[in-house]
């Protein structure tokens, strides 16, 4: 007797706040992974199909994107969020009870 099947798996690639475009509320929107395996004896041995799904968490509209989509979707949200980089702060100016040729800090000991 042999025993074969499929199985779903899903995995939750990024979790992004957007604007949802039914209920117009900024809300957390994930984006899945959706994967079928065929399963020979309860072991999983390769993937049947695969498929991307982002839904709101506010209303739970669906939207379903296509693998090609999914996958560069995937890709850009792996590499993490992009943070601008910081802009450089100026030097503060001696405070008013301090002389401007006097050191800030005191010379290291030793």
């Amino acid at each position: 007797m042999i025993i074969f099947g499929l199985k779903g798996y899903a995995d939750l690639v990024a979790t992004l706040t957007m604007l949802c475009p039914r209920c117009h509320n900024p809300a957390a929107h994930r984006l899945h992974k959706l994967r079928r395996k065929f399963s020979l004896f309860f072991v999983p041995l390769f993937v049947v199909s695969t498929r991307y799904v982002m839904d709101c968490t506010f209303c739970g509209l669906q939207h379903a994107y296509s693998k090609a989509e999914g996958s560069e979707l995937e890709e850009r949200f792996a590499a993490g969020p992009q943070a601008p980089a910081p802009a450089p702060v100026p030097p503060l100016p001696p405070a008013a009870h301090q002389r401007a040729d006097y050191p800030a800090s005191p010379p290291p000991a030793g």
